[in-house]
């Protein structure tokens, strides 16, 4: 297990969770499946998996919940999956702290793809992929970057407000470094999903959104400008 990327599945439907289970294994990944939300935390707990894969609906402690339990302790990715794309569990468990979601039901082979894209962007690629730092927006001139009372060390990766140490996730702090990159600059909503989330292919927009939204919160609300009907841009 210890050069295998590990998993673990939150998942309380015996079939889904046994064949999503064997599937992840065939492509290689190491993963620990439960079926309630009490156990996965605990599971969470004793192996420090690198990525979670948590069914909104799942009993004991439901998916938002528990993302929410993990974010407290760990920036580990976590992808949720729910029943329905209208779901307002989507957004809940974005706002919680999850980096994507996947719909259900949900092929195989797109799963394993949109895991792969969340580890590349957090560091976990192997082989030919980059890491998370590599594919990353390159930040104009290096170092530390300053707009307002916001610091951005983008060698270090650590962002300060107003002196202050802001905490970001991995994403959070990708999305950061777009922004930062070209200041003044919008970036539409499909461009981000690209760049940030590594989409080859069309996304559902609420992961920008939210995320926005999220780093708003850290950063300052008035730092991330809305330009209606193309995107985002960071104030300069």
């Amino acid at each position: 297990m210890a050069d295998q990327t590990h998993v673990l599945f939150v998942e309380d439907d015996d079939v889904i969770r046994e064949a999503t289970q064997l599937a992840l294994e065939r492509d290689g990944f190491a993963v620990t499946a439960m079926p309630d939300g009490l156990s996965g935390l605990e599971a969470f707990r004793a192996n420090r998996p690198d990525i979670a894969l948590l069914d909104v609906m799942v009993p004991g402690l439901d998916g938002v919940s528990l993302c929410r339990r993990i974010r407290d302790e760990s920036t580990v990715p976590v992808i949720m999956l729910s029943a329905r794309a209208d779901s307002i569990d989507v957004v809940l468990g974005l706002e919680a702290g999850a980096d994507d979601y996947v719909t259900k039901p949900f092929d195989g082979a797109v799963l394993v793809a949109r895991i792969r894209a969340v580890l590349r962007r957090f560091g976990h690629a192997s082989g030919g992929d980059r890491t998370a730092e590599e594919t990353a927006a390159p930040a104009a001139g290096g170092g530390l970057l300053t707009f307002g009372e916001l610091e951005i060390d983008t060698e270090g990766m650590e962002v300060r407000k107003a002196g202050e140490h802001v905490a970001l996730t991995p994403t959070e702090m990708r999305l950061l470094l777009e922004f930062s990159s070209a200041p003044g600059t919008v970036l539409s909503r499909d461009k981000l999903l690209e760049r940030v989330w590594d989409y080859g292919w069309g996304g559902d927009t609420r992961v920008v959104d939210v995320h926005v939204q999220r780093l708003r919160t850290k950063i300052g609300q008035d730092r991330i400008e809305t330009v209606r009907g193309f995107g985002y841009k960071l104030k300069a």
